[in-house]
């Protein structure tokens, strides 16, 4: 009895679906049935075709806005950091040359002085100084002929004569910034300045920073306006 069993066991295995008509199963709609919110599914063969690795993740759901903006009373521990006093030259006052507004045709003061009329400005020791250095060697302008800037030495005569010189000497060029020319560079070296080339608005910015920590004797300021355009 057991003999005659085994082969129509056999033959009842070895009948699948094809044997009927009917599609052969789909392996990944089996598995998503089983597990509908499957992080990852392999699929096998489809429809007798080759399948690929399906990655699937589910969606992280938004995280909804508080309820209330309300942080609650203020506290009253002493370890709370106060920015306030963080900032080490709040108490430092201002040098009275430091650049308040930058205008097209010149500069507003700290101190209330205004330079207007397309003047520049020359910050050096303390003193403002209206400055116009594309007048000098013949009024040949600030821009050379392969596009550096560059002014006659002449334009330097005042920090010539200074003493003692600044470390320091931030050059404002206009709405713009250029390179400087290896002539003027190698001049003020010679006359012991470091030189910082900026655009007009960011030297200024750094002649205020710079000469409320160090003072006004070690940093000075050449500053083109920023409505002058050169060609």
């Amino acid at each position: 009895m057991k003999s005659t069993l085994r082969p129509l066991q056999r033959s009842i295995r070895r009948a699948t679906s094809s044997d009927l008509g009917l599609p052969r199963p789909c392996y990944l709609c089996t598995l998503q049935a089983r597990w509908p919110n499957p992080r990852v599914v392999v699929a096998g063969p489809i429809y007798g075709k080759a399948g690929r690795a399906i990655h699937t993740t589910a969606p992280l759901s938004a995280s909804r806005p508080p309820a209330s903006r309300d942080r609650g009373p203020p506290s009253q521990e002493e370890t709370q950091t106060d920015f306030s006093k963080l900032d080490v030259l709040s108490d430092v006052p201002a040098p009275t040359t430091a650049i308040d507004v930058c205008l097209p045709d010149g500069f507003q003061l700290d101190n209330g002085l205004r330079i207007t009329g397309g003047g520049g400005c020359l910050l050096v020791n303390g003193e403002a100084l209206e400055w116009r250095p594309w007048e000098a060697g013949g009024g040949r302008g600030l821009v050379n002929d392969v596009g550096q800037w560059e002014c006659d030495d002449q334009a330097w005569g005042v920090l010539d004569l200074v003493w003692p010189k600044p470390d320091l000497l931030i050059l404002g060029q206009g709405p713009s910034i250029r390179p400087l020319s290896p002539a003027t560079r190698a001049y003020l070296n010679r006359l012991g300045f470091r030189i910082e080339v900026q655009d007009t608005r960011n030297a200024s910015a750094q002649f205020n920073m710079l000469a409320t920590e160090r003072g006004v004797g070690d940093v000075a300021a050449a500053l083109v306006p920023i409505g002058r355009m050169e060609r």
